[in-house]
């Protein structure tokens, strides 16, 4: 019991000023990384006020300092660069609430990090885009992202995980579970094995690309699903971009590229017919208008070509992934049914082959928005 995040509670709470007594603190939200709760806090009169605090995964995350200089960094500039175009930087950024001795987050008893930001009233996250819409919406959310960050030099830093998209080293550990095959299970997956074989160049492309100059490094959120955006309970507009943890230098078409592996099907990540696992072109098409009508110009030429490529590739590294786990007996990802990681990866591969087949419509789309 002593480890749980709750025995903690009191003393974490003490060491912040919310401004306000605090009258409750109850588990949030449905992430499966931190250990998140909502803070409530409300003098004798006023009106409640809350907060969000997180106590940051060790597993996950093995240099808090590293992760918050990054989260701090980045959303201390984001909002300049709100307030120079007249928008509200308490709604439209995190804030990071400092401790009473000014850190930007607080080491408990037990040596774990925690940190506490401002709740965004009025708005609400999405674990699914129930309309065309509200996927465009989150489109123009992470564009929108990339053109605040555009002139923040992404080479200070820190990769808090280290080569998260570097597709090369993800069909490096690909090769080696492969050859390994601890757990005998080779044998039960030659189709998808033969799969990324036939892919092996495809896996250097972007990095290819960003080793000669043709794509630059940027500022990427690099877990762009649509529950990182907190929407507008009345517009239903994107209002901030939130889950900086994965926040470090990176590639453009990679954040633009796991959006569309995340949205652009109706399917469960799981899902064991696969003819229910269909790549959907029109919601390529209203993320790709979007996510180009947030970034307002920001990306090059070449970054603009590379986004079909940026879809593939990390629908095909996630595949990779979910087949390395298999592989490896399934220590990464949680499963709850045996076989699920391989179902995991067959949907994405799925997936990759409609966009395979799709090409050159994805190309056309893009070159109409751009």
């Amino acid at each position: 019991m002593a480890n749980t995040a709750e025995h903690q509670l009191r003393e974490v709470l003490d060491a912040y000023d919310f401004g306000a007594p605090v009258v409750g603190a109850v588990r949030f939200g449905k992430g499966h990384i931190n250990d998140t709760f909502c803070v409530h806090t409300q003098d004798t009169e006023g009106p409640c006020v809350r907060f969000i605090l997180q106590r940051i995964s060790n597993a996950a995350f093995s240099r808090p300092d590293q992760l918050m200089s990054n989260v701090v960094g980045v959303t201390d500039y984001l909002k300049q660069e709100i307030e120079k175009i007249g928008g509200d930087p308490a709604r439209e950024t995190l804030s990071v609430l400092r401790t009473k001795t000014g850190g930007t987050y607080h080491t408990d008893g037990e040596g774990r990090a925690w940190r506490v930001f401002p709740f965004i009233e009025d708005t609400v996250c999405l674990q699914s885009a129930e309309t065309p819409e509200l996927f465009a919406a989150s489109a123009r959310a992470f564009g929108k992202f990339q053109r605040m960050l555009k002139d923040y030099p992404a080479d200070t830093l820190y990769e808090t995980i280290e080569r998260f998209h570097d597709t090369e080293n993800r069909l490096a550990n690909f090769r080696r579970a492969l050859d390994e095959d601890r757990m005998g299970r080779a044998r039960d997956v030659a189709a998808e094995v033969e799969f990324v074989l036939a892919r092996e160049r495809d896996c250097s492309v972007a990095m290819s690309a960003l080793r000669e100059g043709k794509l630059p490094l940027r500022v990427t959120h690099n877990d762009t699903k649509l529950n990182n955006v907190l929407m507008d309970e009345a517009t239903g507009e994107g209002v901030c971009v939130i889950d900086l943890d994965t926040v470090m230098p990176g590639l453009s078409i990679n954040d633009f590229g796991d959006s569309i592996r995340f949205g652009a099907n109706h399917s469960a990540e799981d899902e064991r017919d696969l003819s229910k696992v269909n790549f959907d072109l029109h919601l390529f098409e209203v993320y790709t208008k979007g996510f180009l009508e947030g970034a307002g110009g920001t990306l090059t030429a070449a970054e603009l070509s590379y986004l079909p490529w940026g879809a593939k590739l990390m629908t095909l590294e996630c595949g990779m992934r979910f087949l390395t786990d298999y592989l490896e007996g399934d220590h990464y990802f949680a499963t709850h049914r045996e076989g699920q990681n391989l179902d995991r990866c067959r949907t994405q591969f799925k997936l990759v082959s409609d966009m395979e087949h799709a090409w050159d419509d994805m190309a056309a789309i893009v070159a109409k928005y751009a």
